[in-house]
C-alpha cells in the first residue's frame, strides 16, 4: 500500500491543486471564525492553538500511514475525531464539520479496509450527531462521503498498482540487459579463446621443434637451415593469428567471408583435404562462426595430440543443417608438451557454442584416429 501513498506517479499539477484546495479550505475556516463573534480573548487564542495542533496531528497522520504504522495510526485519528467534538463543544461548528468529513474520507484513503471502514463510520456517526436538523440531507451526505472516500481509495489502489508494475518493467529490463551483456561476454570470450588456441599453439609446434633442434644439434651451422624454417614457419602463424584476430573482430561485427571459403583456406594451410557435399549457400552469421570454431578448434587438438595425423575435413550443405566433420587418422607423433598446453575447455566450448544455436556437437575417437561432428541449423 505504500506506493498507493506515495506522490511517485502524481503528476505536478494534481500536487499542486491538492495543496492549494488545502490551503483554502485551512485559510476558509480560520477566517469564519476568527471574524465570528463567539470567539474573543482567550478563546480566540485557545481555539486557533487547537486548530494549529489538529494541522499537526494530520500531519503526523500522514506520515505514520506511510510508514505502515498502524497502532500510531489509529491513535493519531482517534485524537483528530477527539479534536472535532473538542471544536463542537467549543461551538466551532464548521471547522468540526469539516475535520469529521475529512476525517472519513482521509481514513478510507490510507487505513487498512478493515480498519479504515470502522474509523470512518466513526467520523460520519460524530457528523451525523452534530447535524440533527434534517436527517436525510444528513444520511445522504454521510453516504455520499463515504462513497467519495472508497472512490478516492480505489483511485490511490490503481495508482499504485501503475507503480508497481513500472517498478516490475524495470527490473524485468535490467536483468535482461545484464542477460545480453553476460551473453556478449561469453561470446567475446569463446572468440578469443578459438582464434588465440589455434594460432598460438600452431606457434608452440615450431617453437618446440626449434627449441628441441637446438637442444639436440650437435653444428648449429649444419642445422641451420631447418631452424630458419622453424622460425619462418612460427611467424606465419603469428601471422595468421593476427589475421584470425582481425577476422574474429569481423566476425562480431558481422562481416565474414564466406564458410566455404574460410574452410578452403584454412585446410590448405593445414595440409588437409575437404570435402564438400549439397549445394552451396549462404548461412547466418552466428552457425557460420560455429563451423569456421569448430574446424579451428579441431585442427588445434590434431597438432596438440596427434601431430602428423591426416586430417580431412568434410562439410556438409544439408536442408535447413549445416553440418561439419574433422576427422585425424594416422598421427605419428605422440603426444608430447603441447597436449598440456591450453585451458582444456576446447571441446567444452565447441560443444556450448553448438548448443547455444540449438545444434548438437559429437567428438570421441573413431577406428584410425578422432573425429568431431558439428551439426546446427542454418
Amino acid at each position: 500500500m505504500r506506493e498507493s501513498l506515495a506522490r511517485e506517479g502524481v503528476s505536478g499539477a494534481r500536487l499542486w491543486i491538492g495543496r492549494a484546495v488545502r490551503i483554502a479550505v485551512v485559510a476558509g475556516l480560520v477566517w469564519t471564525t476568527l471574524v465570528g463573534p463567539a470567539f474573543t480573548g482567550w478563546r480566540l487564542v485557545a481555539l486557533c492553538a487547537g486548530i494549529a495542533a489538529t494541522l499537526v496531528t494530520f500531519r503526523g497522520f500522514f506520515r505514520t500511514t506511510l510508514a505502515h504504522r498502524l497502532w500510531p495510526s489509529i491513535g493519531l485519528f482517534v485524537l483528530l475525531l477527539a479534536a472535532a467534538f473538542g471544536l463542537a463543544g467549543a461551538g466551532a461548528q464548521v471547522p468540526a464539520t469539516v475535520l469529521w468529513c475529512t476525517c472519513a474520507v482521509v481514513a478510507m484513503e490510507r487505513l487498512p479496509l478493515g480498519v479504515a471502514v470502522p474509523c470512518s463510520l466513526g467520523a460520519l456517526g460524530g457528523y451525523a450527531a452534530l447535524n440533527t436538523g434534517n436527517w436525510w440531507a444528513t444520511a445522504a451526505t454521510a453516504a455520499g462521503l463515504g462513497l467519495a472516500g472508497y472512490v478516492v481509495r480505489l483511485d490511490a489502489e490503481a495508482r499504485g498498482n501503475a507503480q508497481r508494475l513500472l517498478a516490475q518493467e524495470r527490473a524485468a529490463r535490467a536483468a535482461e540487459a545484464e542477460s545480453a551483456a553476460l551473453t556478449e561476454r561469453g561470446r567475446i570470450a569463446r572468440e578469443i579463446h578459438d582464434v588465440l588456441a589455434h594460432s598460438l599453439s600452431a606457434q608452440l609446434v615450431h617453437l618446440e621443434a626449434a627449441r628441441l633442434l637446438i637442444q639436440r644439434s650437435t653444428d648449429l651451422e649444419a642445422d641451420r637451415e631447418q631452424l630458419l624454417e622453424q622460425v619462418t614457419a612460427c611467424r606465419g602463424m603469428a601471422r595468421e593469428g593476427l589475421d584470425g584476430t582481425r577476422e574474429a573482430l569481423s566476425a562480431l561485427r558481422g562481416e565474414m567471408i564466406p564458410v566455404e571459403d574460410f574452410l578452403r583456406r584454412l585446410a590448405a594451410a593445414e595440409s588437409a583435404r575437404l570435402d564438400v557435399t549439397g549445394e552451396s549457400r549462404a548461412v547466418p552469421a552466428e552457425a557460420g562462426l560455429a563451423v569456421r570454431r569448430v574446424a579451428q578448434e579441431a585442427f588445434t587438438n590434431v597438432r596438440k595430440h596427434a601431430p602428423g595425423a591426416r586430417v580431412s575435413v568434410r562439410l556438409e550443405y544439408a536442408a535447413d543443417v549445416i553440418g561439419l566433420e574433422v576427422r585425424d587418422s594416422g598421427g605419428r607423433g605422440a603426444p608430447g608438451e603441447l597436449a598440456g598446453s591450453g585451458s582444456g575447455y576446447g571441446l567444452l566450448g565447441m560443444r556450448e557454442r553448438a548448443e547455444l544455436l540449438g545444434g548438437t556437437l559429437e567428438s570421441g575417437p573413431d577406428e584410425e584416429g578422432f573425429v568431431v561432428r558439428l551439426r546446427v541449423p542454418a
